[in-house]
């Protein structure tokens, strides 16, 4: 077994070269492929899309493998709540997710809840869990600064939220389990709020949403005109890299760029940008 000591200096050598996540229990190749986390498990039937009372849903959505009583109560939770506020209310008070335990806040969304916009990360950071937002980090900073220079801005045309709501530990990627628990309030939102264009941003996002196990450099930067999700039927969405994967690795800030512009197209394709 390794001394304290000799452990401290693999963890800042590791620091030093901008390692500073551990993403998964297997060695993963960086040279063809840029996935982040373990693939996430196969994502439910969503809720219906339209914009209808509890009373008129026909069921909950159906659960992911993992999920168990926490995803259940999830997924009925979610499925009673008919507007946006209804379904802040709820995560605030939902208590089947471990996470919730050593955040400090409840992260839920920040934005218009009218937009024609919608972009969905991965899980709150350090700054994200102290103000209670998502995206106000440095790489929340980086998305503002991107979403500027098409147009968008999160106060007046985006709305934005991730697959978890509570930080995980030390900022570690989200577990499947986690993410299942959490998808039937995410796949709510988007029903509920009903986008033009989804933006996915991160891998574990664009997989989880989307039902992939793929990495996300084999599908970012197109639309998902083969989406097997029903709540995602007549929405235009994309995957992107993250800003945070950006500002680990500013080389792909050419290819993230080539993505917002094919979102300023669409948008003015369908008549929300000039």
């Amino acid at each position: 077994m390794e001394s304290p000591e000799a452990t401290k200096a693999w963890l800042d050598w590791y620091k030093a070269i901008g390692v500073d996540e551990a993403l998964s229990d297997h060695a993963l190749n960086r040279l063809t492929d840029v996935a982040e986390a373990d693939a996430p498990v196969k994502a439910p039937p969503p809720p219906p899309s339209q914009r209808l009372p509890p009373a008129q849903q026909a069921q909950a959505p159906a659960l992911a493998p993992g999920a168990g009583q926490a995803g259940a109560d999830a997924a009925a939770i979610a499925a009673k709540c008919a507007t946006l506020a209804e379904l802040a209310e709820a995560v605030a008070a939902f208590t089947g997710c471990p996470l919730r335990t050593p955040a400090t806040r409840t992260v839920f969304s920040d934005g218009a809840p009218d937009a024609p916009v919608m972009v969905i990360g991965e899980a709150p950071g350090a700054e994200e869990d102290r103000l209670g937002k998502p995206f106000v980090g440095p790489s929340g900073r980086l998305l503002d600064q991107m979403l500027a220079a098409i147009g968008l801005d999160r106060q007046r045309n985006v709305y934005i939220t991730n697959v978890i709501f509570w930080r995980p530990p030390a900022n570690r990627a989200p577990t499947p389990i986690e993410t299942a628990i959490c998808l039937p309030f995410v796949e709510r939102q988007i029903a509920l709020l009903r986008p033009r264009v989804l933006i996915l941003s991160g891998s574990v996002s664009a997989r989880t949403v989307l039902s992939r196990t793929d990495g996300i450099t084999k599908f970012r930067g197109r639309w998902m005109t083969d989406s097997n999700v029903p709540v995602l039927e007549n929405i235009a969405t994309i995957a992107t890299f993250h800003p945070s994967y950006l500002l680990r690795s500013p080389g792909q800030k050419r290819e993230t760029w080539k993505d917002f512009l094919l979102v300023k197209m669409k948008l003015q394709e369908l008549g929300i940008l000039t």
